[in-house]
């Protein structure tokens, strides 16, 4: 095995390292935003008494943010400079966290969906910015192993955003169960779901006015201008460019179905875990508050996780690990599909320690040798987080289903994330060729 003992936030005399912490925070302000987000597909069904594929219209808005800005956000940073697109980012984050008011007071859901819209609109811009200039900040040998650190730090804010779902959220919201919240008149629905949404909204307006901090932190500090030098707009001829390159067109679908399978795994361990916590005889609140105790567990595996992987790095070409990561992944999320008892639960925890190298890694391959034309590569690649907006939802209609062939619809459903690893391993497997570590 090769080592590559490169420093990776050093490069000819120049350090990056306040840069790369400051940046490295926003990796925690998306994660926090992603994480506190899933179980709220669980909570929404139950305060708005809609169904599971209703609820799961939050993950529609939430990712068609990403999709619909992402390019629009590339344009806007190849105009100006990476420190633009992160401020625009926090800013559109604190509006979209700060209209979560407005749509309590309405007491209606889809206004819920445009604050999560907005707040999305900033985390692609954040993301579009924040990944290529993590790999900017120093040499192109190390970009990989770099943005692997920095996204290690992602999954510690959606550890607390796991968390602050759980204990601020999920265990503090009414304890009536969707059976009896369906027997409630008008009066007596709006009472319950009022009090739910004052729960709901309070952790958003506390983020929101985190986010103004660091946007005036970044805004007062001075940040390299690595690969801001041309402001140069040549939007289709950059498209063409970079998706005539198979790393990179491959890569985009590979963090498609990749994303699609994390969102899935990470939302629907709730419905997993409340449905076999419940046929052992527990309440739905606290069938529900132990699942997320789970997903915690999960995010917690797929934080040491991701150290670990990095570090692997030195070692292993990115492609081989990658292949290997899903491969064990596949293997996974058949137990989780065939076991109907607590070991189904353990597998699917332990998808989520073979998932934490696959974004970055996926990232840096398909970005590597673009120079310039990362701008509009990363955009590509954060539409592709379209996947964890679409896939949910085919997921929330086969659970809706409730059986499926006389077997549990919440095992079956997994058959999709089945699918993306597949499609990740292949990639894995292919870009072996392409990389050049």
């Amino acid at each position: 095995m090769k080592k590559n003992d490169q420093p990776i936030l050093h490069d000819k005399g120049v350090s990056y390292v306040l840069p790369f912490i400051l940046i490295t925070f926003c990796f925690a302000l998306w994660g926090f935003a992603n994480d506190i987000t899933n179980p709220m597909v669980k909570a929404f069904s139950k305060i708005f008494r809609m169904s599971v594929t209703d609820g799961a219209l939050v993950q529609v808005a939430f990712y068609g943010g990403y999709f619909a800005m992402a390019f629009p956000a590339a344009i806007f940073i190849r105009k100006y400079t990476y420190k633009a697109g992160i401020l625009m980012g926090l800013a559109l984050y604190a509006i979209g966290a700060f209209l979560f008011l407005p749509a309590k007071w309405s007491g209606e859901y889809y206004p819920f969906l445009i604050a999560y819209f907005i707040l999305t609109c900033g985390l692609s811009f954040l993301e579009t910015s924040a990944n290529p200039y993590i790999l900017s900040m120093g040499s192109e040998a190390t970009a990989t192993r770099r943005l692997n650190l920095a996204q290690s730090f992602n999954p510690m804010g959606s550890l607390l955003g796991m968390f602050v779902a759980m204990s601020f959220i999920q265990a503090q919201l009414n304890p009536m169960d969707t059976a009896d919240r369906a027997q409630l008149n008008d009066a007596e629905f709006a009472a319950v779901r009022d009090s739910d949404l004052s729960i709901l909204v309070a952790p958003y307006l506390f983020i929101g006015i985190v986010v103004l901090v660091i946007f005036f932190i970044i805004f007062f500090s001075r940040m390299p201008k690595n690969q801001d030098q041309s402001h140069d707009v040549h939007f289709m001829v950059s498209i063409r460019r970079i998706f005539s390159i198979p790393r990179y067109r491959e890569g985009v679908i590979a963090q498609f179905f990749y994303v699609g399978a994390q969102i899935m795994c990470w939302t629907f361990i709730i419905q997993y875990g409340t449905r076999l916590f419940m046929a052992e005889g527990m309440e739905e609140i606290a069938a529900e508050v132990l699942s997320q105790k789970y997903n915690i567990i999960a995010m917690i595996c797929f934080c040491c996780s991701r150290f670990i992987c990095t570090y692997m790095l030195k070692y292993l070409n990115p492609g081989r690990l990658l292949s290997i990561l899903a491969g064990a992944a596949m293997i996974l999320t058949c137990g989780v599909i065939l076991l109907q008892n607590i070991y189904g639960l353990y597998c699917l925890v332990g998808v989520s320690i073979c998932m934490s190298l696959m974004f970055p890694t996926i990232y840096g391959i398909a970005l590597e040798g673009l120079g310039d034309d990362a701008k509009f590569g990363a955009a590509g690649l954060i539409m592709s987080i379209l996947g964890g907006s679409l896939l949910p939802m085919v997921q929330a209609r086969i659970i809706d289903m409730k059986t499926v062939l006389n077997y549990p619809a919440e095992n079956i459903s997994f058959v999709l994330p089945l699918i993306c690893f597949i499609v990740v391993a292949a990639y894995g497997y292919r870009s072996m060729k392409y990389s050049k570590v």
